[in-house]
């Protein structure tokens, strides 16, 4: 079987992505990842067979440009609450609309479709694995008749949100396909599937099948034939070295600190930025040993470290974590996702997307805390540390969710099951 997976320019994004790609590749199937430019040294480096399509979306200068109105639009907020409050429509027309500027149609360019629509025809893919902001894929492998489905790197707010807004369209009695604007994803999608001759279908905005990373526990959006993967963390290209300081058990219980690799910094709604001196006055008397992994800028910062911390570089998480009793991090779905393989207790300063869902399940689920940005202090964060650290509960809880991370299936089990569904038609 010949598998293509398409991916966006981000590094987090297409981690998620190379231990399935690989479980197919060691099955014996021959699997390709298209991508932009900006990410082929990446996938290089994973050992995986690129495909450069399109160019360079840019998308650091986009969101300098535009990311102050995402944020502003998304910053805090519950978007399963937001999807259906009775302002629901206009928020979910105009975050469409802010997403489909700022991603979709910059990793789905025009040239960047006609790439992987020609890519498809020349090398005939019996699948294609999309990543969720990867419509691109989706546009080809319809306009191709290639069976396709969806990569999840985190729960399905996409489709909350989308069955949201069209229940909303349905009760205004508004046509999505004859109103300009009411479905921005849907016209951009229109347009592109158009130019090559085919209409659209909410299959090309979903794909006929997803495949889903998060267990039960998180999971939204239920209806759509979903196939269960076993998250398997990957560092990325980085080297992945066992340092000394590893080797042993610490004496104290250790504490991790990251930002991720989508983030660089704290932010509050008001502005106001969580630095990382405010974190280490938080954590300088804590009986813990911290070990805080920050980027060159971060570093150049600091005028001080506690005596109980570590500032390191780079330190593979799936190293890491093991040894290790809490996590403070941002709430993005690699990091929370390997602290949850490993059963690590996490305190979360979540501020939007699904970063905030992922951060107020934890938190219901007994695994960890929540710290929105309206109460980010140093001293609330020491109190949350000071809670994951001394009460069993949390213990538990991140023991739970580990237990339910490994109960689904692994890669390589999955591999069967895609065989089996990229026989069926594509529809």
């Amino acid at each position: 079987m010949r598998v293509l997976i398409t991916v966006p320019p981000l590094d987090a994004h297409f981690n998620g992505c190379v231990p399935l790609a690989w479980a197919l590749r060691t099955a014996g199937h021959e699997v390709r990842v298209a991508a932009q430019p900006p990410l082929i040294g990446g996938v290089t480096a994973a050992g995986l067979t690129a495909v450069p399509v399109g160019d360079d979306p840019g998308l650091a200068r986009v969101m300098a440009r535009q990311g102050p109105l995402i944020y502003a639009h998304h910053e805090g907020r519950d978007l399963r609450r937001d999807a259906t409050g009775p302002d629901g429509l206009e928020f979910l027309r105009t975050s469409s609309a802010l997403l489909t500027d700022a991603f979709y149609s910059r990793v789905g360019s025009d040239r960047t479709v006609d790439d992987l629509v020609a890519l498809c025809r020349t090398w005939r893919p019996d699948l294609v694995v999309w990543e969720t902001f990867t419509f691109a894929g989706a546009v080809a492998a319809h306009v191709t008749g290639v069976p396709h489905a969806r990569l999840l790197w985190g729960p399905d707010l996409f489709a909350l949100m989308r069955d949201a807004l069209l229940d909303h369209l349905r009760h205004a009695g508004t046509d999505p396909g004859s109103t300009p604007g009411a479905d921005p994803l849907r016209d951009w999608l229109t347009r592109q599937l158009g130019r090559h001759g085919r209409d659209f279908t909410e299959k090309v905005a979903r794909g006929l099948w997803r495949i889903e990373q998060m267990p039960p526990e998180l999971r939204l959006a239920p209806g759509q034939h979903t196939v269960p993967l076993r998250h398997v963390p990957y560092n990325g290209p980085v080297p992945a070295v066992v340092p000394p300081w590893l080797r042993q058990d610490p004496e104290r219980p250790r504490v991790c600190l990251t930002k991720g690799l989508s983030v660089r910094t704290i932010d509050s709604p008001d502005g106001r930025a969580v630095t990382v001196g405010d974190f280490f006055e938080a954590v300088a008397d804590l009986d813990a040993e911290v070990v805080a992994i920050l980027d060159a800028a971060d570093r150049e910062q600091l005028t001080s470290v506690p005596p109980n911390t570590r500032v390191v570089d780079f330190t593979p998480l799936d190293v890491l974590l093991p040894t290790c009793a809490a996590i403070v991090h941002h709430g993005g779905a690699g990091t929370w996702s390997t602290a949850a393989v490993h059963g690590v207790p996490q305190l979360m300063l979540a501020s939007m997307w699904d970063n905030v869902y992922r951060a107020v399940r934890t938190e219901e689920l007994g695994a960890g805390l929540f710290l929105p940005p309206a109460r980010l202090t140093p001293t609330a964060l020491r109190d949350a540390l000071e809670q994951l650290l001394t009460k069993p509960a949390h213990v538990d809880g991140a023991e739970r969710l580990r237990h339910a991370m490994a109960a689904q299936p692994s890669p390589a089990a999955v591999v069967p099951e895609l065989e089996r569904l990229a026989a069926r038609p594509a529809g």
